[in-house]
């Protein structure tokens, strides 16, 4: 391919506009998938799930999430097919959250069924996820990867608020909870024509990259460092072999923080059988979580091209305190609480994926996230279930267990981001 056409993409849209364009797509799928996960926690209530049920359904969901990008990522560099798996990954989203509609009509299978869907749907953001990130990253290379991917975080934040609130209002308007997620399916297709149309138009987003490889992402994983084939080969990807020593400790501390951040779905359990707000109104906190996630997102990406990895201090601490206030017995130390989690997801979820790209190459990328995010899957699905047995026992041994493991994550983090000042920086 010459360079004239490499760049013509480049020509045609900025990277400013990719880059807003990219927050489109995912502020579409994120009122899809986030309104749905507002209800998880109310949702399997009322099809006879407990708090353990609750809390391992969604922390498998979460885990599913991410252990399966272990799957994809390396997936995607060895094929190549970053934008297939991209699209196949939303449109995964875009089909089995609105089928959630179905679950009270099916008698006792309904609580299975949710399950299952709810599984699926998580696992539609490995598929894509890895990828998705790969192909931003190129792009967030020209306008500095902390505000692209900031930018990126908070558009996908404000489907994020948008969704709860539409689910929400069907709710308020029609007094049960199926009919929302029936009403899902709408932001799902506008997802899915956004995603074509980005396609169509920047095919090669590794133009915008500053050390541009010289074929485009469907040859780039056949051409870059030579990998073994087989299932040895795969192995050695999954378990990320070759890449960075800080990667690891990171990825550690990372999984630490994701697995001891209380799931909203254990939340808005809490926050319903207490009887602390009504089930209509759950959308409505998760909505204002997301909002705060939105504002985290965008000024800690700011912060991070200034101050680099160390912004990311705060998340340990403000996981430790999110269990003690988010399911405390008042409304108004709960609402705070809720606050401290969007914060604490807000930063866990999109900056930490611009100090992966700090420390490895444009080829592992996909690799990297894929590996990163499988340790995380790890801890969710452990962090979970933990949440949920203990929260029907001992909230106080909860708060603790939680403050220990945050302990141990800070203390990781520290170690590898100052590991991260002595060596040279990979490659954009």
């Amino acid at each position: 391919m010459t360079d004239d056409a490499r760049i013509r993409p480049a020509r045609r849209w900025s990277a400013w506009r990719v880059v807003w364009w990219f927050g489109f797509v995912s502020l579409a799928a994120d009122m899809v998938y986030e309104g749905a996960r507002s209800m998880y926690g109310p949702l399997l209530a009322s099809l006879g799930a407990s708090a353990v049920v609750v809390g391992l359904v969604t922390g498998a969901g979460e885990a599913m999430a991410l252990v399966l990008r272990l799957v994809f990522g390396p997936l995607a560099d060895r094929t190549g097919r970053y934008w297939g798996l991209t699209i196949a990954g939303y449109g995964l989203t875009a089909v089995c959250v609105p089928l959630l509609a179905v679950a009270p009509f099916v008698g006792g299978a309904g609580l299975a069924l949710a399950a299952v869907l709810i599984l699926l749907e998580r696992s539609g953001k490995a598929v894509r996820s890895p990828s998705k990130s790969a192909l931003l990253a190129h792009v967030a290379t020209a306008v500095g990867r902390g505000r692209g991917f900031g930018l990126h975080k908070a558009l996908d934040q404000v489907g994020a608020l948008a969704g709860p609130l539409l689910v929400a209002a069907v709710i308020g308007a029609t007094g049960v909870i199926w009919p929302s997620m029936a009403a899902l399916a709408v932001p799902g297709a506008v997802a899915m024509v956004l995603l074509v149309v980005i396609r169509a138009r920047v095919p090669d987003p590794a133009a915008y990259d500053a050390t541009p490889e010289p074929d485009p992402p469907d040859r780039l994983a056949a051409q870059s460092n030579p990998r073994r084939s087989g299932a040895r080969g795969w192995f050695a990807d999954a378990v990320g072999a070759g890449l960075p020593r800080p990667f690891f400790g990171y990825a550690l501390a990372a999984g630490l923080t994701t697995g001891g951040l209380v799931t909203f779905g254990i939340i808005g359990y809490h926050l319903s059988v207490t009887g602390l707000v009504a089930v209509a109104a759950v959308p409505l906190v998760y909505a204002g979580a997301m909002g705060v996630e939105a504002l985290a997102a965008l000024g800690v990406g700011l912060v991070y091209d200034r101050r680099g990895g160390a912004v990311l201090y705060a998340v340990p601490v403000l996981v430790a305190l999110v269990p003690a206030l988010a399911l405390s017995g008042s409304l108004w130390v709960a609402l705070v609480g809720v606050a401290v989690w969007g914060l604490a997801y807000g930063v866990q979820d999109s900056t930490v994926k611009a100090l992966v790209a700090e420390v490895v190459e444009a080829p592992r990328r996909a690799t990297a996230y894929g590996v990163f995010a499988g340790v995380q899957g790890a801890f969710a699905v452990v962090g979970g279930l933990v949440a949920g047995w203990l929260y029907e026992r001992s909230l106080g041994v909860l708060v603790m267990v939680v403050a220990a493991s945050q302990l141990v994550a800070l203390v990781l983090l520290v170690r590898t981001v100052r590991s991260l000042h002595h060596r040279p920086r990979a490659a954009p």
